[in-house]
């Protein structure tokens, strides 16, 4: 059960969407993906097979990676017949940023406020 103070924090940053940020940080949780990230932070976009190059990880698995990035918005995938050329959304990061930005600038607690 919550208490007062935990639903007073709760509606004090009301545009931090949980499920979204939770999407994105799972959707990051793997060291996999996050080297496909880092690829297609090098390209304005690319195709299946040039992440599986430099991935080093079958196509299968890749593919696997690619449907969970684009789930949670990070990658888009544009057809161009017969390929898939993937990039980087950098909008979906917005529930994450505002989260993060909310812990970085609030203030450092002190020892005695910590159960107040």
């Amino acid at each position: 059960m919550r208490d007062q103070d935990d639903q007073d924090t709760v509606t004090l940053v009301p545009s931090i969407a949980a499920e979204a940020v939770a999407a994105i940080a799972k959707a990051l949780a793997h060291p996999a993906r996050v080297r496909i990230i880092a690829f297609l932070l090098s390209k304005p976009g690319c195709i299946g097979g040039d992440i599986v190059d430099q991935v080093g990880l079958a196509q299968s698995t890749v593919s696997e990676h690619l449907r969970i990035l684009k789930a949670s918005g990070l990658v888009q995938g544009e057809i161009e017949y017969p390929r898939i050329c993937y990039s980087l959304n950098p909008a979906a990061l917005a529930p994450l940023r505002t989260l993060i930005e909310a812990i970085a600038t609030r203030p450092p607690e002190t020892e005695a406020a910590c159960c107040g």
